[in-house]
């Protein structure tokens, strides 16, 4: 098992950093995942931890060891990369064993590593195949069996789901949930743009925003208490709504907001952080809404359905609400009667309000009930 420390890890090249001050302690055997766009920084944090990026500034410290001017080899990690790049005229236990091979290590001790890899990823019928005789999942599990059967100590993956289609996608990420469940002592992380990869596979989620990294918590504590604004907006399908408001009044701790589709809510806040005039902005989730009955503790807002996307046991209605430019999304039972021209009442649950100030942090208060 082992541990990694990442302190003040800056990332430049020549006057560009693209890394600023990454803070990070990750528990041995946690499955790490790190999220966010294109562009974040994530791939080259990534990059760095394996050692094919040099580290600008700051430490890396695996397993109480500094490794910034430690050769990739000697790191005890194997990567798994978005392309497969498997060689094509070797067969799957060749292809397996090639790095073993290289190393000089023992036609036996190989053997039993690749068998033991085949039986873990269920590829034990496809060793004498090609890689032109495989599915597309099957192949990126055949490079993951190759980092397998190195032991390492640490297991990196950048974005190996994004060259599947869709069916395929889901199929390998159970697969690599499997795969860590089987090899817990295993300290693994796994970069991807995909917030469902994240919530679905993650122990831990690191959200990244331009270098900087926004939040580290569990898929749960993201989903339901995101640092900012931008965590807020990032995690969750579908994304959160936001709606901008003003602070109208102010007495004692609670301030009156009037949103910009014209609701006003009632905000109790001690710490004085959302003072009149100041804009602020309310976040609500599609799924924390009702469409039927009515509870006069939670605000109420009424609009025009643009589409309803029916899937099924939900569906997702695209709402028009006076004021607001984009469309609010509302998440309905898939059996309800509603359709495009209707117009509907809804009520989100006033704790699963999040409020956000001016600068996009979140404001610990509590949403009142309507007076």
């Amino acid at each position: 098992m082992v541990d990694l420390s990442l302190r003040n890890i800056r990332k430049a090249y020549a006057d560009l950093e693209v890394l600023h001050g990454i803070d990070l302690d990750i528990k041995s055997g946690e499955f790490i995942v790190f999220v966010g766009p294109s562009g974040c920084g994530k791939s080259t944090l990534l990059r760095s931890i394996a050692g094919l990026e040099s580290i600008t500034s700051g430490d890396l410290v695996i397993d109480g060891e500094r490794m910034n001017a430690v050769a990739p080899s000697k790191r005890g990690i194997s990567m798994v990369f978005q392309s497969y790049a498997l060689y094509p005229h070797m067969t799957v236990y060749e292809n397996m064993a090639f790095g073993l091979r290289i190393a000089g290590m023992p036609k036996a001790e190989i053997d039993t590593r690749v068998r033991r890899a085949a039986g873990i990823l269920q590829l034990d019928k496809y060793l004498q195949r090609q890689p032109k005789a495989l599915s597309g999942g099957q192949r990126q599990r055949v490079a993951i069996g190759r980092a397998i059967v190195r032991n390492p100590r640490v297991f990196l993956f950048d974005e190996p789901l994004s060259n599947l289609d869709a069916a395929l996608r889901v199929a390998t990420r159970i697969e690599i949930a499997k795969l860590k469940q089987s090899m817990p002592d295993v300290t693994m992380i796994y970069v991807t743009h995909d917030q469902v990869e994240a919530m679905t596979l993650a122990d831990r989620i690191v959200v990244f925003k331009d270098g900087y990294v926004e939040q580290m918590g569990t898929p749960t504590e993201l989903y339901r208490k995101p640092a900012n604004l931008f965590v807020a907006q990032f995690i969750g399908s579908p994304a959160m709504n936001i709606l901008k408001g003003k602070i109208i009044d102010r007495s004692g701790e609670v301030a009156r907001c009037q949103l910009d589709c014209g609701l006003l809510l009632d905000i109790e806040e001690g710490q004085g952080r959302l003072s009149k005039g100041e804009t602020i902005s309310i976040g609500i989730r599609p799924e924390n809404t009702r469409t039927t009955g009515e509870d006069a503790s939670d605000p109420a807002f009424s609009g025009t359905i643009d589409l309803v996307e029916h899937l099924g046991d939900v569906q997702i209605l695209y709402v028009d609400l006076s004021g607001h430019g984009e469309k609010f999304l509302v998440k309905a039972d898939g059996e309800s009667a509603l359709a495009r021209g209707q117009n509907i009442r809804f009520t989100p649950r006033r704790q699963d309000i999040h409020i956000f100030d001016a600068a996009g942090a979140v404001v610990a208060c509590r949403v009142l009930p309507p007076t």
